[in-house]
């Protein structure tokens, strides 16, 4: 593992009353490196911006997760770099959806997380947005 995880836990202990397997934890040390910020990725192609045709929680959380896993091996790293992700949705209703969606590209990486329910995204289309951090080693 590139990153110290402190406290690393899975939302299927934590929140036992939802339909959750993600490996997160309480905090990520990193030491040197380059540091990776990234813009919120919404349901859309990185190379043309525009938006996948479904309105599923699922889809466009793959879409966003396929895009935060491109972006990092753009930038020269890889998912496991990945140190810390913001998630907006919504509707209260797509968290497990949009959760366990995520969850299959974090298997094993534990960054830290939060999650916020907003009344809207740049677009109405949107159900999701992510953005994150990476931190590439030296």
């Amino acid at each position: 593992m590139a990153h110290t995880r402190i406290r690393k836990f899975n939302t299927s202990d934590t929140y036992p009353e939802q339909n959750l397997d993600n490996d997160l934890c309480q905090a990520v040390v990193t030491q040197g490196g380059r540091t990776v910020w990234l813009r919120g990725q919404c349901p859309q192609n990185l190379d043309d911006a525009r938006n996948i045709d479904s309105h599923d929680p699922v889809e466009q959380t793959h879409k966003v997760m396929q895009n935060i896993k491109q972006l990092i091996e753009e930038a020269g790293g890889s998912m496991e770099h990945l140190v810390k992700v913001v998630v907006y949705i919504t509707d209260v209703r797509h968290r497990e959806a949009v959760y366990r969606t995520m969850g299959q590209y974090i298997k094993g990486v534990h960054p830290v997380s939060t999650g916020l329910v907003v009344q809207a995204l740049a677009r109405p289309e949107w159900l999701v947005e992510i953005d994150g951090t990476a931190v590439i080693p030296e």
